[in-house]
């Protein structure tokens, strides 16, 4: 049971990311725009010409991703967790989010009394043309997304009497999503406000922990990372009143990330207890990391120098960049627990803690890098975001890093990366290799060429356990996940031969961590397990 909850949860946490990689480019429209066309900030583009037009339509476009992300996750999920037939998920959590909207606005309408609901700030609203509803915000969007992904799986085949066979299988899907977000909605109408009042007085005690509760927050974030759960956790902080509430230009706004964008569109200071979820990531990401990054490099056995310092160089640049982290992460996670979690998670923590202590204001729509540091801290000016406090704890951390890593790494002789005692190398199979052991009389034709792709697919499948171990293969931004039949036959060190930082197992769920490139290494993975396949029917 644990472990079919963790796989679940670890779905819905991969599936976060579709919308997810939205949110960069909505963010540059939107933090460029409005801080070039804000006449306070800006002098150099007069009201009315055409570069303020333009950048308005710009701001404008990137302003309506924000508003749309609860329809996005709605899909995304959906989409995610679908077995089969995603597209039929897809359309299926569209047309039943529209459904859930009307219900609720319809149920408040004809049920409730509406002057009495919006005696509450902000409970009600006006949404994607729905008037005088409830806005479940984020939330609500994943909820019909798992209540969509549950039905789909469940009918997408389902058989119907001969005169009825027209609205079976697929076709009956959108049908059952629509009565039941008609349910959802009545359902969420009538309970939502005193879950949000709850989720709004929880948000409001995590405030009264100052400090300290920014602390917690940060340490359960890096302690996250290894898990994939970690979009999971900070999602509420970002989409709904955990991560607080503001009047910004006249609107009522909850969830951190709405406020943070309302207040840089507005020309406003960033407030320091909205960005406390966000700022500190940058010492960490831009800095702390490439300084851990050379430590590991400084103590790594000079006969391994020279074949790790690609790996440790291009995590580091990825670190710095984009605040991709995984493959440095994984690099001594296993190693030393207590590196990570003593050490690594307790500085993270603090670091959320002090840029907090600073008033920093530097937000970010992915991660931690300087491009947003760049977006979101500079271009908006130090007197709105005190970007300049993040840079000097960043560089701070980057020597706090470089010390205590360097030290812990000598004193307790930890197995970081090109620490490793000398051992056989893994021997590479190739397409040929799995297909002879699976069966000897199979002869691949002689045209088929052996491609550098295809011997690391070959042995990542080989490192799974075999074809018929792997049950469904995703990712995220850095991860490849794969459900088995049986988690017990992997293979890890076959698995970190193909380029692997790390693999993270937790029953039949497998975690891959490969970094930025997984999206290439998933797409050859498919089809060369489709050419295996077919290759498999052919033979039998």
């Amino acid at each position: 049971m644990k472990n079919q909850i963790f796989g679940t949860l670890q779905k819905i946490g991969k599936s976060f990311m579709l919308p997810i990689a939205v949110l960069p480019i909505a963010g540059l429209l939107l933090g460029v725009g409005s801080t070039l066309t804000n006449p306070e900030r800006s002098t150099l583009i007069k009201e009315g010409s055409f570069t303020f037009r333009l950048l308005s339509v710009l701001t404008d476009c990137g302003n309506v991703l924000f508003g749309l992300l609860p329809l996005l996750f709605a899909v995304a999920v959906a989409l995610g967790l679908a077995k089969k037939s995603k597209e039929v998920a897809a359309l299926s959590a569209v047309i039943a989010y529209f459904v859930m909207n009307m219900a609720i606005a319809s149920t408040i309408k004809n049920f409730m009394d509406l002057d009495k609901l919006q005696q509450t700030s902000g409970l009600i609203g006006n949404f994607l043309g729905f008037e005088n509803t409830m806005n479940t915000s984020v939330l609500g969007g994943v909820l019909l997304g798992v209540l969509v992904a549950f039905l789909h799986n469940k009918y997408y085949k389902i058989k119907l009497p001969e005169m009825l066979s027209f609205f079976g299988g697929t076709h009956f899907v959108p049908i059952i999503s629509s009565c039941a977000a008609i349910i959802l909605g009545v359902i969420l109408a009538i309970v939502w406000p005193f879950f949000a009042s709850g989720i709004a007085a929880l948000g409001v005690g995590i405030a009264k922990l100052g400090i300290f509760g920014t602390f917690l927050y940060g340490f359960i974030l890096r302690a996250l990372i290894p898990t994939g759960l970690h979009h999971v956790f900070y999602m509420p902080f970002w989409q709904t009143s955990l991560g607080g509430t503001a009047e910004v230009g006249g609107q009522f706004l909850e969830g951190a990330q709405n406020i943070l964008f309302a207040q840089l569109r507005n020309g406003d200071v960033i407030s320091p207890s909205v960005a406390k979820f966000y700022s500190g990531n940058y010492p960490i990401m831009m800095f702390g990391f490439p300084g851990a990054a050379l430590a590991m490099y400084h103590t790594a056995y000079k006969r391994n120098k020279e074949k790790i310092m690609g790996l440790l160089f291009s995590s580091s640049i990825a670190s710095f960049l984009t605040g991709i982290t995984e493959p440095l992460e994984f690099s001594f996670l296993f190693a030393s627990p207590l590196l990570y979690f003593g050490i690594h998670c307790v500085l993270g923590g603090l670091a959320f803690a002090i840029t907090y202590a600073l008033q920093a204001g530097v937000g970010y729509t992915f991660s931690g890098g300087v491009l947003d540091f760049f977006i979101y801290g500079i271009i908006p000016g130090n007197d709105r975001t005190h970007w300049i406090a993040v840079l000097l704890v960043g560089i701070v951390y980057a020597f706090v890093y470089y010390f205590v890593f360097r030290f812990m790494i000598t004193k307790f002789n930890i197995k970081t990366p090109g620490r490793e005692e000398l051992v056989e190398e893994v021997k590479l199979h190739t397409k040929t290799d799995y297909l002879e052991k699976k069966s000897h009389t199979i002869n691949e034709p002689s045209s088929t060429k052996k491609t550098n792709h295809d011997t690391v697919s070959a042995n990542i499948v080989e490192g799974l356990g075999g074809l018929d171990n792997i049950l469904e293969v995703d990712n995220c931004a850095t991860r490849l996940r794969v459900s088995l039949t049986d988690g017990e036959k992997i293979d890890e060190a076959l698995l970190k031969s193909t380029g692997a930082a790390g693999v993270f197992a937790k029953g039949n769920n497998i975690q891959v961590i490969y970094g930025p490139k997984v999206n290439n290494i998933k797409t050859d993975l498919e089809e060369y397990i489709q050419d295996l396949e077919g290759e498999s029917k052919v033979e039998n």
